[in-house]
């Protein structure tokens, strides 16, 4: 179990996505995360731990722009620590991706892109999302979440 927060907005969206996570703080307590986008830039902040440890760490950082996704951690796949930690990015850096559920082929989705040249550095299934979508550069972002969601098998909530 997770808790997924974005935010679309005029305000700050540090303003937003902090008190948003820790709401939902009880769907998770391994581990946080932010990915804010501000102009061309993707800044992905996480740790394992509470949202008050994530807070600490985003002390110096400018959560100023209007666009973030955040994520607090369940741990199903993968171990409770921060590599294992929400968002995770693409090969590139310019997608991150959060989930709540179980993608049950993330395996096998897995090996076809590490064939293919991707590198991984997690041991989540939330991390093929993002090398998913890499792949579909050319496609619109909504119709490559799309494309991810019929491939990816099992119950799942999706913020990219």
């Amino acid at each position: 179990m997770c808790g997924i927060v974005g935010y679309i907005g005029p305000r700050p969206m540090g303003e937003i996505l902090l008190p948003g996570l820790a709401r939902l703080e009880y769907r998770g307590y391994d581990s946080a995360g932010l990915a804010l986008h501000q102009g061309d830039k993707l800044t992905v902040s996480k740790r394992a731990g509470r949202i008050a440890d994530l807070a600490e760490q985003l002390a110096d950082l400018d959560t100023g722009g209007h666009l973030g996704i955040g994520h607090t951690r369940w741990a199903t796949h993968g171990a409770p620590n921060g590599t294992n930690a929400h968002p995770h990015t693409d090969c590139t850096g310019d997608v991150a991706a959060v989930h709540n559920g179980i993608i049950e082929n993330w395996a096998e989705l897995k090996r076809e892109l590490v064939g293919r040249g991707h590198e991984f550095t997690s041991d989540t299934d939330t991390e093929v999302v993002g090398h998913l979508i890499e792949e579909m550069a050319d496609v619109p972002l909504d119709e490559a979440v799309r494309r991810v969601m019929q491939s990816a098998q099992g119950a799942l909530a999706l913020a990219v």
